[in-house]
């Protein structure tokens, strides 16, 4: 059994607008992870991602990438004590 692991995540660049948090979504209910993602006032996209160490690091290296439409210009990864607070993963408006 792989470790649970927490991490907080800040997105910057064209990350709002172009389907990011959906595809996010869709990707890390496929991945089993728990948390979730929003659009930010100053543009940036946040995300908090709860689940087995491995499944997280491929939903931040597909962060680094992100959806067709997005552009990633920084990519603030902050690791956090995991909690086990989530049930699932959704869009936070």
């Amino acid at each position: 059994m792989d470790e649970n692991v927490r991490f907080h995540i800040f997105v910057s660049g064209r990350v709002q607008g172009v389907f990011f948090r959906e595809n996010m979504r869709k990707h890390a209910i496929s991945l089993g992870i728990k948390g979730w993602v929003k659009n930010l006032n100053d543009g940036r996209v946040e995300a908090v991602f709860e689940g087995e160490k491995e499944k997280v690091e491929k939903i931040i290296e597909w962060a680094k990438k992100g959806s067709i439409m997005a552009r990633i210009d920084n990519l603030e990864i902050v690791k956090e004590g995991h909690r086990g607070e989530f049930s699932n993963f959704n869009i936070i408006h």
